[in-house]
């Protein structure tokens, strides 16, 4: 399992309604993703590229 490395954050968006995911750094610079009310809960984790790929989607 990879850890956290970073401190989780939250989307600005995602504050009102309380549903959110957290995203955090992993070593060596990849991606942790958890639920924001499950602070012990599962980590889903990528690697760089696949978080790079990800994200391209939205630009």
């Amino acid at each position: 399992m990879t850890d956290a490395v970073g401190p989780f954050q939250k989307s600005s968006y995602s504050a009102q309604l309380g549903d959110c995911l957290e995203v955090a750094d992993t070593a060596p610079v990849g991606r942790a993703v958890r639920d924001s009310k499950q602070d012990n809960g599962p980590l889903l984790t990528f690697s760089r590229e696949t978080w790079m790929d990800f994200l391209r989607q939205f630009s």
